[in-house]
């Protein structure tokens, strides 16, 4: 990778990394279901009016929108707001590369290597060892719910994996106009209207700062540069860099908020990490695809009758850029 685009893909880590800080910001003056809704209609509008009309099919659309917009970020910020630190959420997320392995596994028939699997079960160790941290001084529940936004997050993984989108920002936009409505009838059901109108009437430069960052840092930005990338070069040269998010979200939780890393939790980092880069750098086997029909060569100057199968050409087509990631 070039030097200009190995700095854009370490900004983005970062980018992503503080967005746990700044979520936890925001939730001191939105509940968190109104917070999130927020953050969606602010990405979605008004971009969606200069990306296009969506690129893949609106089921995939819907799809991810609902998985990712509102089961995975509505369980992220419920449990944040009930008390999961901001660094140790940008950490316990990064499990999601084991759902999508298991759940692509499952669904996909990609076959998980030895060394897939040994990294999953490293993973786990990690998580084992942050759930023995947080049991010991944080909400369990709490925890619990991360875990669940994780897995939701695997979810919407697999459906992106099967819809292929073409271009990730035009993608991510559209994704973003789903879950408003949704999330917004939840926060009033759960959170009530007059929590609701009294974080909207008191709305100051901080809901603000927290809104935009959300919407147009993390999701716009982060997300319409990380496809950038992913054009130009091998999912396997971009995608280790994500390993760099929850560096800069439990360094800058500790910088900003001033949360302590017990020696337990940097325990769980480590196994954590290197367990998501076995699994997420690992290749799995492709399901088995049976044989073609055997296909008479076409001597030059022979006619072909139409409907007639020809022998394909042996040098394969450019792969997708988005595929695996």
């Amino acid at each position: 990778m070039r030097p200009v685009h190995i700095a854009l893909a370490v900004l983005v880590t970062a980018v992503w990394g503080v967005n746990f800080v700044v979520i936890e910001l925001g939730l001191g003056h939105f509940p968190p279901l109104l917070f999130s809704a927020l953050r969606f209609l602010v990405a979605a509008l008004p971009a969606v009016f200069f990306v296009g009309r969506p690129k893949v099919a609106w089921k995939w659309v819907i799809g991810v929108g609902l998985a990712l917009g509102v089961a995975k970020f509505g369980l992220l910020f419920i449990g944040m707001d009930r008390g999961m630190p901001a660094g140790l959420s940008s950490l316990v997320l990064q499990i999601q590369a084991v759902f999508t392995a298991v759940l692509a596994a499952a669904l996909l028939r990609e076959r998980p290597g030895r060394v897939r699997i040994a990294g999953m079960t490293v993973a786990l160790g990690g998580i084992a060892l942050a759930a023995v941290d947080e049991g010991a001084s944080g909400p369990v529940l709490a925890f619990v719910l991360v875990i669940a936004a994780a897995a939701c997050w695997g979810i919407s993984n697999v459906l992106t994996r099967k819809a292929a989108p073409p271009d990730a920002l035009n993608f991510m936009v559209w994704v973003s106009t789903v879950p408003v409505l949704p999330l917004l009838a939840l926060s009033l059901v759960f959170e009530g209207p007059k929590a609701d109108l009294a974080a909207l009437r008191g709305l100051d430069w901080g809901g603000v700062g927290a809104i935009v960052y959300v919407a147009w840092g993390a999701t716009v930005f982060g997300f319409g540069v990380w496809g950038f990338l992913l054009r130009r070069y091998p999912a396997s040269a971009v995608a280790p860099f994500s390993l760099l998010v929850p560096v800069f979200g439990m360094s800058s939780a500790a910088l900003l908020l001033d949360e302590s890393v017990s020696p337990l939790r940097w325990g769980a980092a480590v196994l954590l990490v290197g367990g998501v880069a076995l699994t997420s750098l690992s290749r799995s086997a492709p399901a088995p695809v049976p044989a073609p029909a055997p296909v008479e060569p076409v001597t030059p100057g022979e006619r072909v009758e139409p409907g007639e199968p020809v022998a394909a050409s042996a040098s394969p087509g450019p792969a997708n850029p988005l595929q695996g990631t």
